[in-house]
């Protein structure tokens, strides 16, 4: 078995001094652990982040201080930023979610889970009063959202496949029902573990129960995929959802982490000039990657509507590819339609290991993003069937 490249250094080489360091050498480090990395990604089965992507002729942005001060719809004082381009990423997204740019508001976050702690920060200011209704499948971000800002957490349980159950929901929402506060339920497209999309029409009928209904929808992993899945799931603006959050680097690859929050734009309320930046402010971060935006826009307009269309086609197949090799393996493989995410019963520690899968209970999954090909899909299975002969051995 060849030997892995180490990813990192002891910590006592990274100590940062009293005196300057010598930047070649660091330099050299840098690029060492790149090398390392890069030739690593093959064997990234397990987490969502798509690692084919090439930006090296981007590499001159990097002399540059980008900062997208305040909304992205007004001019700030400093004029540092990129915010033109910001808008015809916004223009992208909200078109994927299926609405006109001017019937939401948006930004680029530092994350997912930056744009889906503004949607429930919206969601609170629109229904002060009301609870967040998560599945048991929901992403721990949900949970965390809802700590820092202080809503009642309801958690209501899951289908067989991975989706939130409307009965359940239904009737925690009955329970609520005296009340008159609402409900805010917070959905998903795109589970973490099993990759399944939630009906968002069918939990705002279910929620109604408890009064007015505002629906968020956590798509970081999901929303990409489920625009270009035929039919097309319920899970978007177009569908009725009020805010809703998306990755962008998960399935796009990207250098660094992003997140695109849109919000219906009747729910945000107008927000007086900060005289200090000279711009209105609606984003949770003022102070935003220009660098994560000008990046975004070079991924996106190198693949085009047509190029995203064809991405998501081949991720599916491979996902679907999977599902076949690992069934010859013995490994139980478990698909939601249209879901480039692939669970398969947990194997032993060293094959976990070697593909960097993630894990819960008795499950592992692989997520079929960019990165993912045929001949690693083809490895694994390989590894499980080994595996699963060693046990019974």
């Amino acid at each position: 078995m060849t030997e892995r490249p180490a990813l990192n250094p002891p910590n006592a080489s990274l100590a940062i001094g009293d005196l300057p360091s010598d930047p070649a050498a660091d330099t050299g480090h840098l690029n060492q652990l790149a090398r390392a990395l890069r030739i690593e990604s093959r064997q990234v089965l397990g987490f969502p982040g798509n690692l084919d992507f090439a930006l090296e002729e981007l590499a001159p942005l990097l002399r540059v201080f980008f900062n997208n001060v305040g909304d992205p719809y007004s001019p700030d004082a400093s004029n540092i930023g990129a915010k033109p381009y910001e808008l015809a990423v916004l223009e992208y997204f909200a078109g994927m979610a299926g609405a006109l740019p001017s019937e939401v508001y948006g930004y680029v976050a530092s994350s997912s889970s930056e744009a889906l702690l503004h949607g429930l920060a919206t969601a609170r200011q629109t229904l002060p009063t009301a609870a967040v209704y998560a599945c048991d499948q929901a992403h721990y971000s949900v949970r965390r959202a809802c700590e820092l800002l202080r809503l009642e957490l309801v958690t209501v349980a899951s289908l067989a496949d991975g989706s939130m159950d409307a009965a359940d929901l239904h009737l925690q929402a009955m329970r609520r029902r005296r009340s008159g506060d609402g409900a805010i339920v917070a959905a998903t497209c795109g589970t973490t573990m099993r990759g399944a999309v939630d009906d968002i029409v069918e939990l705002r009928s279910a929620a109604e129960a408890a009064g007015r209904v505002y629906v968020h929808v956590d798509a970081a992993g999901g929303g990409l995929v489920a625009a270009h899945t035929h039919p097309q799931p319920r899970w978007s603006i177009a569908h009725g959802a009020d805010s809703l959050n998306i990755s962008g680097h998960k399935i796009l690859g990207m250098p660094v982490p992003a997140g695109v929050s849109l919000v219906r734009r009747e729910l945000l309320p107008e927000t007086a000039a900060a005289e200090y930046i000279g711009a209105t402010d609606r984003t949770l971060a003022c102070s935003r990657s220009g660098l994560a935006t000008l990046l975004l826009w070079a991924r996106l307009r190198s693949l085009g509507r047509s190029g995203m269309a064809a991405l998501i086609s081949r991720c599916q197949d491979v996902a679907a590819y999977a599902v076949n090799r690992l069934e010859l393996a013995g490994a139980d493989p478990g698909r939601f339609p249209g879901s480039l995410t692939v669970t398969f019963a947990r194997p032993p520690a060293w094959v976990v290991d070697k593909w960097h899968l993630a894990c819960t209970g008795t499950l592992a999954h692989l997520v079929a993003v960019g990165h993912v090909t045929y001949a690693a899909v083809d490895e694994l299975a390989a590894d499980l069937a080994a595996a699963r002969w060693e046990a019974a051995a």
